[in-house]
């Protein structure tokens, strides 16, 4: 470019002007409402003051453990339909030629709420295993309390949709297990005394209240405030001083 023909000046940023810099225009996007209702769920949680019953569903089994747990309930997902109608097929020929069927019903987790805390309340479950997500958090806000009652260990998970997998469906609000094969039940074992240790047992988690954590705009608003308050103090003081 030739300084002599053309004057180089500054760009310019003002609207209708020069090409703008790029910068993050999110805020600006209208999200779909369910994103819109989730972000603003999110939000509340951490400014309202959350009570301890609501907030121990924040304390989960870490990724690694749920992983875990996740691969060792898989080995009992419950039959599909096509498997229970085959079984059952079978079953039923046998009856019919009087012989004993070997096929037993298999051991598999259950699902579904009522089923659940029916199972908890007979004391015939050994692991009771709870989603940290449900809407309305009401549906399974008892059953920490009931599992402490009837001394069965219970955890919580991410995500209720990785329930919904172990169970055919899309998503799941809790699951429990009541026995399992003799070569896993030094596993059950296991979960089962960790999810005592960081749960059932864990009083702490039942006392914390959550939320009441301010914005970083409202952090500065309120810097601001008490400076402001410690400069009319400090004036005061000296008027009273000089008179």
């Amino acid at each position: 470019m030739n300084p002599l023909i053309f004057e180089r000046k500054r760009k310019s940023n003002i609207i209708g002007v020069g090409i703008r810099p790029k910068k993050d225009l999110s805020k600006y996007v209208k999200w779909p409402k369910h994103l819109r209702l989730q972000r603003k769920k999110k939000i509340l949680l951490q400014r309202l003051k959350v009570p301890p019953a609501i907030n121990q569903f924040n304390y989960t089994l870490s990724k690694n453990q749920t992983q875990d747990l996740m691969n060792f309930l898989k080995e009992y997902k419950p039959e599909s339909k096509s498997e229970k109608k085959e079984r059952l097929l079978k079953k039923a020929k046998d009856d019919l030629n009087n012989a004993q069927s070997k096929d037993k019903k298999p051991m598999m987790i259950k699902y579904g709420i009522k089923h659940i805390t029916k199972l908890i309340e007979r004391k015939n479950c050994s692991l009771v295993v709870i989603a940290n997500d449900v809407t309305p958090i009401e549906l399974v806000l008892f059953l920490p309390a009931l599992c402490r009652m009837k001394d069965i260990p219970y955890c919580f998970v991410k995500n209720r949709s990785k329930l919904g997998k172990l169970v055919h469906k899309k998503m799941a609000t809790a699951v429990c297990i009541q026995k399992v094969r003799k070569e896993d039940q030094e596993k059950l074992d296991y979960f089962c005394k960790l999810s005592r240790e960081q749960f059932n047992d864990n009083a702490d988690i039942r006392r914390k209240w959550g939320g009441q954590k301010m914005s970083k705009k409202s952090l500065i608003l309120k810097k601001m405030k008490d400076k402001a308050k410690k400069l009319e103090e400090a004036k005061k003081k000296e008027i009273s001083t000089k008179l």
